[in-house]
């Protein structure tokens, strides 16, 4: 029997779980409901031995008195006769990773949530989880429920992966979901998306992208065995999305999605997370409100597309307690497929080079020759224009023009966005959304 598949030895697996949140108090509602079909499904009793919160007094929608209570989660980590600690304390440093790293080098196998964690150290984590023998799981740090994970480690195991991309941050999914039906501006959209649960207080990592960015760069590591390499991601939220832009990209039959993507280019990888103009007509355009959709392009199965809720307590616990199950059935692989040593180094394809076509919304003083300089610029970058929408005349304020062009190169738009910025008709920063046509 190989070393990936071995029979447990014992018939109870002892679990600690720290960070006792909506996911951590979800994860002990599964195993205490569903604990006669894990056993039937593993072979094993899981068995909740300890957990670690930041306050013992704090109600909670759960029983945690048949659980011994520990204040330190770094106890829990090193000291607790547990097979599993799982993490769910979220950050990239501090107590959660020496938690972790402290649980790994005792050989104690690692479940996490963690996608912070895992786009900072997860290279580094995944050789001190192989040298002790010990696994680092993190299906619930990628799309919440979608067993994205699984898919690329197991049933795409025979495939070279050309390219993923996706929908990765149901929060941005949701807002700009919201925008588009009800035509309201971006501060309204989050205020009720804060309001709902859906946002964050500090909404940041998930509007400014930073979140998606995060589970991609995790995602490109696993689909083409490289080491980790979050800081060559390129980030770009959603903040200046406007309701005329989600109408503009309707009209010429788009929609607007914050998208993930990385694929193999003759420069390296090209890793970058943006809004993206996608044609109404695929699959990855109707994703909407809270869903998340991961697309993964293989040689050999073509194009596979998962989808489903991306963040909640249900689904992450969800994708927390099949990562249990996992190694319940005594199922160990490297945590990036292949083993760490044998990650490629990091070749990260600068933006530059990306080629894509663009929308590009200017305002701008309705004067004779206007529309004349801009596409004059544009075809001195060699731009080729596609479409134009010009409506409206005024004297004394700004109309918008918009303009979809053909495929380029990015550093070539930028440019000639330089130029026409410094024009002294365009009255404000231009809207440029980059276009995908998947």
């Amino acid at each position: 029997m190989s070393d990936q598949q071995k029979t447990p030895s014992a018939d109870q697996l002892k679990v600690g779980i720290a960070g006792l949140g909506t996911v951590g108090t979800g994860v002990i509602k599964i195993i205490s409901q569903q604990a006669d079909i894990l056993r039937q499904r593993t072979g094993r009793d899981i068995v909740i031995k300890g957990v670690s919160a930041r306050d013992p007094k704090k109600l909670r929608d759960v029983d945690l008195s048949a659980f011994e209570w520990f204040g330190d989660p770094m106890r829990l980590a090193r000291e607790a006769d547990i097979d599993i600690y799982v993490e769910l304390m979220g950050g990239a440093d501090g107590i959660a990773l020496a938690s972790v790293e402290g649980a790994l080098k005792r050989g104690v196998d690692v479940v996490t949530a963690n996608k912070a964690l895992m786009a900072a150290h997860g290279t580094r984590l995944a050789q001190v989880a192989e040298e002790n023998n010990a696994v680092l799981a993190y299906e619930a740090a990628i799309a919440g429920g979608i067993p994205i994970v699984k898919a690329l480690r197991e049933g795409l195991a025979g495939n070279g992966i050309d390219r993923i991309y996706g929908i990765l941050n149901g929060t941005c999914n949701y807002i700009l979901t919201t925008m588009e039906k009800t035509g309201r501006p971006f501060k309204d959209v989050l205020a009720d998306a804060q309001d709902q649960g859906y946002a964050e207080a500090d909404p940041s990592f998930d509007i400014g992208g930073i979140d998606a960015a995060h589970k991609l760069s995790v995602l490109a590591a696993l689909a083409f065995g490289r080491a980790v390499d979050f800081d060559a991601v390129y980030v770009e939220g959603i903040e200046r999305i406007g309701a005329e832009d989600i109408a503009y990209a309707s009209e010429f039959g788009y929609r607007i999605k914050l998208i993930g993507a990385a694929k193999r280019t003759a420069h390296g990888i090209e890793q970058r997370v943006h809004p993206c103009l996608v044609p109404l007509d695929t699959p990855i355009a109707s994703v909407d409100d809270v869903y998340n959709a991961v697309v993964v392009e293989g040689d050999a199965v073509g194009q596979a597309t998962f989808e489903g809720r991306g963040a909640g307590e249900g689904p992450t616990a969800s994708a927390v307690t099949a990562d249990i199950a996992d190694i319940a059935r005594g199922l160990r692989l490297p945590t990036f497929s292949i083993p760490a040593a044998e990650l490629a180094p990091a070749q990260a394809s600068p933006m530059e080079h990306h080629e894509g076509a663009y929308y590009l919304r200017l305002n701008v003083l309705d004067k004779p020759g206007v529309m004349a300089a801009i596409t004059i610029i544009l075809a001195e970058a060699q731009v080729s224009i596609a479409s134009i929408i010009q409506r409206g005349r005024s004297t004394e304020e700004a109309v918008p023009i918009v303009i979809l062009t053909h495929e380029t190169r990015e550093a070539v738009m930028m440019a000639a966005l330089d130029k026409i910025r410094a024009h002294e008709a365009v009255m404000e920063e231009p809207h440029v959304i980059r276009i995908e046509t998947f």
